[in-house]
């Protein structure tokens, strides 16, 4: 039985990586994407490894990237992220990579998929089809190829790299469903164990929910390691999920909501506190704004997704809300300080000058292509029948 092949490149955006596709290169049907990506990740793998696929077990490394022309006029390239379960062949469409995002434009740029400058800073504008939105990136390029090395440092990943800023414009409302349910900044859910959940319900780069973790019997700075076995907890934690997003509008009914892995995200959030991350490092309360503990694709983030992270600051511009509730005084909305299990974040939100919405959201991240040639999938199995026949 040979195999088919896929020309691709493996890329890891901040605390993501992501097998990256060109559009031309995959069939006309996306009906055909789905199972096509799952089978490339390795899903549905009942061991929670994916050894028989590039995915690597977790939610940040399940993940498809389709690159190709613009579909707007406002764009340079279109993208499109692609979510894969781990250990069912599920592949959700619904919500951007903030992460992957930031390979995008040095994806394109070096593979000739846009113009730019040799020298100097490239700026590729980016139509994210998942949720309608564009994503500015300005990155550094030498001799016609995007740099990677550099020294920004983020939380997760060792060494330093080149900075990508991502500039997410005009980033909420990704589903017309408006920015905050019912125009309120803050909900009360109650559960089916009786608790009364305070919750903002945001749609902000990507649909979210921000709940207090003390409300749900959590820690903001637990590791999430005992977040995921804490079966009781992320109960509640799905309960919410599934809950936020019928309300919002995002899904007709609860089982549709559970079906559907990738948006809405469940975050909790707690004042700022010391805490060790995942590296040992001791981080003291000073040295940031709230802490946060969000649960993508059913397993408790190492970090915090990039669309998650933004969607917290700008539920932070709003008065009321769970997330602002959590801030101390005088903190800077446009530079937060977020405490993730793998250290401390930077991201900032801007509001319309009116005050009224949320102009662009902002945050740096590093990447680098870690190999690229073929990705190989499995023919279809012959039928022998009509031999033995």
């Amino acid at each position: 039985m040979s195999q088919d092949r896929i020309p691709a490149a493996f890329i890891r955006g901040g605390t993501s990586k992501a097998v990256v596709l060109k559009r031309a290169d995959l069939p006309e049907d996306e009906a055909a994407w789905a199972p096509l990506f799952a089978a490339l990740m390795g899903s549905p793998d009942p061991y929670k490894r994916q050894l028989d696929g590039m995915g690597g077990g977790l939610s940040s490394l399940s993940k498809v990237c389709i690159v190709g022309p613009p579909t707007r006029s406002d764009a340079d390239v279109d993208y499109t992220f692609a979510q894969v379960g781990v250990t069912t062949d599920q592949v959700d469409f619904t919500g951007n990579c903030g992460n992957m995002s930031s390979a995008i434009g040095p994806f394109a740029y070096d593979e000739g998929l846009v113009a730019g400058p040799r020298e100097g800073m490239a700026e590729v504008r980016i139509n994210n089809t998942n949720s309608g939105k564009i994503i500015l990136a300005r990155f550094p390029v030498r001799d016609g190829r995007a740099v990677v090395g550099g020294t920004l440092a983020i939380p997760g990943v060792p060494g330093t790299g080149a900075p990508v800023s991502l500039d997410f414009l005009d980033p909420a409302d990704t589903f017309g469903k408006g920015v905050l349910r019912e125009g309120r900044s803050l909900h009360r859910l109650t559960l089916a164990d009786g608790r009364r959940v305070r919750a903002t319900m945001i749609d902000a780069a990507v649909p979210s929910v921000f709940v207090d973790a003390g409300d749900v019997g959590g820690d903001a700075g637990a590791d999430p390691a005992d977040i995921d076995a804490d079966a009781a907890l992320m109960a509640r934690l799905e309960e919410i999920r599934c809950a936020a997003s019928v309300r919002m509008g995002l899904t007709g009914d609860l089982d549709a909501a559970a079906r559907r892995m990738a948006t809405p995200k469940v975050a909790m959030v707690g004042k700022a506190g010391a805490y060790r991350d995942l590296s040992g490092t001791l981080h003291p309360a000073e040295s940031h704004d709230l802490q946060i503990r969000m649960i993508s694709a059913g397993q408790a983030h190492r970090a915090v997704p990039v669309t998650g992270a933004l969607a917290l600051a700008c539920a932070a511009a709003v008065d009321g809300s769970v997330v602002a509730a959590c801030l101390p005084e005088g903190a800077d909305v446009l530079n937060l300080r977020i405490a993730t299990p793998s250290g401390i974040l930077s991201v900032g939100a801007m509001r319309d000058p009116d005050g009224t919405g949320i102009r662009s959201a902002r945050i740096l991240r590093t990447q680098r292509r870690l190999m690229d040639g073929y990705v190989y999938l499995r023919a279809p199995m012959p039928d022998f029948s009509a031999d033995q026949n």
